[in-house]
């Protein structure tokens, strides 16, 4: 196993980062590494940091300004190589139907839900680092 899983979390609101952080806490599963966030404030940090590698899942705001997590998500989806899973954070459950079209991996809704989050966080972790370890 892995020392660490890096996490990459995207939202223009340190209050929502930190909802995030929260609620996965060190390890958001027994059978996973602890995890350790990045955080990204803006789009331009976010395109530096998956650039330059070694990130395990993202965890991207559909609510951040200017540039939404569901467009963020699209885009980073188009272009960069092996992306890393995305986990969505919705404003709505209604928006479910965006999250498809940006090509999530998985979508929960804000706020942030201490049981919901960190399973859906453990979902795509494990995908990716079952994938990695293939």
């Amino acid at each position: 196993m892995r020392a660490t899983a890096r996490v990459l979390v995207y939202s223009d609101d340190a209050g929502t980062r930190e909802q995030v952080r929260l609620a996965a806490g060190r390890r958001p599963a027994a059978d996973l590494p602890p995890v350790e966030f990045l955080e990204c404030a803006t789009l331009p940090a976010v395109l530096k940091e998956l650039d330059a590698g070694g990130i395990d899942a993202c965890v991207l705001d559909g609510e951040a300004v200017p540039a939404g997590g569901m467009g963020v998500c699209r885009q980073i989806k188009d272009e960069i190589f092996r992306c890393p899973p995305v986990l969505l954070l919705m404003g709505r459950p209604q928006d479910a139907w965006l999250a498809t079209w940006s090509r999530a991996d998985a979508a929960v809704t804000l706020p942030v839900d201490p049981v919901e989050f960190p399973e859906a966080l453990a979902r795509v972790l494990r995908a990716r680092l079952s994938s990695s370890a293939a």
